[in-house]
């Protein structure tokens, strides 16, 4: 039998990392006297793991397609091994490293690297022109466009000037804040020019179908005919219908005009106070239909509506009518938009206000104006007939038994400030009380009126009450 071959001795295969490196480090940890075996083992386990790192790096790179592996493949190369990433490194901005010079002392020490640090020349940086640092970056909005209309902000392009006159349409407020009692007067062939546009925009803008119930729409409306199916249809479409959004400023201009002629000429006659109750008609349509934002047409909106309610010669036979359903419709678009624009009530009362009292007015201006404060509140009557002085005006220039629509405005009017009794008691003007309310009434509402409310003495002191109450 041949005798069995002896074991060879064994020997530690060392790699790129060092044995003496294991050592280095468990000696600065406190471990003294570390064998060679284990110190070999921990090396190569060591080189092992790097390989390990770098080999998942490697595929970052490549994915990245990049020829060169950064700290960042690193990172994800760790976080990929469940091992927590290093750091104080910067991808964008690696380190430098350069390579030591050899010291001739020292023989066995290998290659040494280190990272080269700029050397700052303080001088050359306090010479530099200080660099401001820019602003950081943030984000704002603003409206692009409300209801195809495009704000004059400095974040939008500078709007295109149109060539459209819209000189009714947009009818500019007054020096004093007020809005114009009338739209401007102007001839019939301006009046057909601007209707001629206004139906050559529509074809440009407007769908087919919505031309189509555009034609439609105004020819059921006007001009008024004995067959009122067409037009209780018509305004049924404007009250209930969704999808009028794009129809809603030609319906408006289409409004403005139909006033405009109306009442150019004095609108005396009865085709044009049955045209105005139309229009009138369609306003309140237009603000009762809930699917439609009006909010930026409300100045296109309005001088139609004042000038209805203050126009000094309207038909005889509509006129209570129509300065009625203006003050509604006034009061509606009121009550709809005055929380949005709360200069808006202030406004209108300082229109009314100026209708009421100035000298050179018509009895039917200042009714209407009565009328339309009466459609605004309790509030508005207060402050217009009583601190304005409003029914002291009109009871300064009617006749001593004088009836007719503005006195019964007037007295709609007291009956908003305070209702009347049901069952009234005159004042007697040989008692000593009634005499002082005798004379407080003449000095509130003056004798014309006051003299009206002496057959019902419970009204004339729940007006004096709620004066004194508010006041």
């Amino acid at each position: 039998m041949s005798k069995p071959k002896a074991k060879a001795a064994q020997t530690h295969q060392t790699g790129i990392y060092k044995s003496d490196s294991v050592r280095d480090v468990a000696e600065s940890l406190g471990i003294a006297n570390l064998s060679e075996t284990v110190a070999s083992s921990l090396a190569s386990d060591v080189e092992y793991r790097i390989h390990q790192v770098i080999e998942e790096a490697s595929r970052f790179m490549r994915h990245a397609r990049r020829t060169t592996i950064t700290t960042s493949d690193i990172d994800q190369a760790l976080r990929v091994l469940n091992i927590e990433p290093l750091y104080g490194h910067n991808p964008h901005n690696p380190p430098v490293f350069r390579r030591a010079l050899p010291f001739p002392n020292v023989a066995n020490v290998g290659p040494v690297y280190f990272v080269e640090d700029e050397e700052i020349d303080f001088d050359r940086v306090l010479r530099e022109e200080k660099i401001t640092l820019p602003k950081g970056v943030s984000w704002t909005a603003h409206w692009l466009a409300v209801e195809g209309v495009q704000p004059l902000i400095p974040e939008n392009p500078p709007a295109i000037p149109k060539d459209v006159d819209q000189e009714i349409t947009k009818s500019p407020p007054q020096a004093n804040g007020a809005f114009p009692l009338t739209p401007p007067s102007e001839s019939r062939s301006t009046v057909k020019k601007q209707q001629q546009q206004q139906q050559q925009l529509v074809k440009q803008v407007l769908s087919r179908e919505l031309q189509l119930y555009y034609t439609r729409l105004t020819a059921s409306l006007l001009p008024p005919t004995a067959d009122s199916t067409k037009r209780t249809a018509a305004l049924a479409s404007l009250r209930n219908d969704a999808g009028l959004q794009a129809l809603l400023p030609y319906l408006i201009r289409w409004v403005g005009e139909g006033v405009v002629t109306a009442l150019k000429e004095g609108a005396e006659t009865e085709a044009d106070g049955r045209s105005l109750e139309v229009l009138l008609d369609v306003v309140s349509a237009i603000l009762e239909n809930n699917t439609l934002f009006i909010e930026p047409y409300l100045h296109q909106l309005l001088p139609a509506i004042l000038s209805t309610l203050l126009h000094s010669t309207l038909p005889p036979s509509h006129a209570t009518h129509l300065r009625t359903s203006a003050a509604q419709t006034l009061s509606r678009l009121l009550t709809q938009h005055s929380t949005t624009y709360p200069s808006l009530s202030p406004r209108i009362m300082k229109t009314l206000l100026v209708a009421l009292i100035s000298a050179d007015k018509s009895k039917g201006t200042r009714e209407g104006a009565i009328r339309g404060l009466v459609g605004i509140g309790k509030e508005a009557v207060r402050k217009g007939l009583v601190e304005g002085g409003g029914v002291k005006v009109v009871g300064s220039e009617c006749t001593p038994g004088e009836t007719g629509p503005l006195v019964d405005s007037v007295m709609i009017a007291l009956h908003v400030l305070h209702p009347a009794s049901d069952m009234p008691e005159s004042l007697d003007a040989t008692n000593d009380v009634d005499t002082v309310t005798m004379g407080q009434l003449q000095d509130v509402l003056g004798s014309f009126f006051a003299e009206k409310l002496y057959g019902d003495k419970g009204w004339a002191l729940g007006i004096l009450g709620s004066i004194k109450q508010q006041s």
